[in-house]
């Protein structure tokens, strides 16, 4: 099942290469979601998981928001999951993500 959803993203990272013989290319983002019920344990502040979503040259349309990303402001993204039902819990795959539109307020910030 499709569902959209507004996710804060912390960081994205790219990585293209070879290991064992097997090449790579992705790029991951780092969302701020609903741990559910896989988190094990105890969480205090802000927990972020990676999303692959695209290959490495996904980062380059990001690369303007850097100095945002970089000074630790998490940025507000429309992001589109596909949700499906796991025996251990609920499985989301990143199917598409964009910057939200800010607000005057929030640019200002």
């Amino acid at each position: 099942m499709k569902m959209q959803s507004q996710a804060l993203l912390f960081g994205i990272e790219s990585s293209k290469g070879e290991f064992q013989g097997t090449p790579y290319d992705s790029t991951k983002f780092h969302l701020s979601v609903d741990m559910g019920t896989k988190s094990n344990g105890k969480t205090i502040g802000v927990v972020t998981r990676p999303f692959k979503f695209g290959d490495s040259t996904e980062i380059e349309k990001w690369v303007n928001l850097t100095p945002h990303l970089s000074s630790g402001k998490p940025i507000n993204c429309n992001c589109e999951f596909d949700v499906v039902a796991a025996s251990d819990g609920v499985k989301l795959t990143l199917l598409a993500i964009q910057p939200a539109p800010q607000t005057k307020a929030a640019a200002a910030s």
